[in-house]
């Protein structure tokens, strides 16, 4: 797989294959989640291609104090073949050059296959409650369940 930064080009692409992978909610736009990625440290997210097609994704960022990575996917029809660990390598060799000291990412409540993945890359809970406040809406409101 050739790891390389996203490209305007790899929008609908990109897109497309977040929305196979189940990781949009109708409260993210994720035209104006690029968008605004795009403003701050583009060159941390990351598409993979093979043949010539994007096959995974990751949004990264380094605040100074810690890393984060968002939206890692990989098309359902090319997993265990090692695409998200190499993806996922490579983001902690970036962040890690830029002097971060940890990475911490969020996974959804009762996804217990990318529980496993991170296990397995030797991530744990870090026994936290994270929060959020939407300070711009993207249209849609989240279901109470959901805030």
């Amino acid at each position: 797989m050739q790891i390389r930064p996203f490209a305007i080009a790899d929008t609908d692409p990109v897109i497309d294959l977040w929305h196979r992978c189940g990781l949009t909610r109708p409260w993210n736009d994720p035209h104006r989640d690029i968008a605004r990625k795009l403003t701050v440290q583009p060159e941390l997210f990351l598409v993979g291609e093979l043949d010539d097609r994007i096959v995974a994704s990751a949004m990264a960022g380094y605040d100074g104090h810690r890393g984060w990575v968002n939206y890692l996917a990989v098309d359902p029809d090319r997993r265990r073949a090692g695409l998200a660990g190499t993806l996922m390598a490579v983001i902690e060799a970036d962040l890690r050059a830029r002097g971060c000291p940890k990475l911490s990412l969020q996974v959804r409540a009762g996804n217990e296959q990318a529980l496993g993945f991170y296990r397995s890359l030797g991530y744990a809970d870090d026994r936290t409650v994270v929060l959020g406040k939407r300070l711009i809406s993207d249209g849609a409101d989240r279901p109470e369940e959901n805030r």
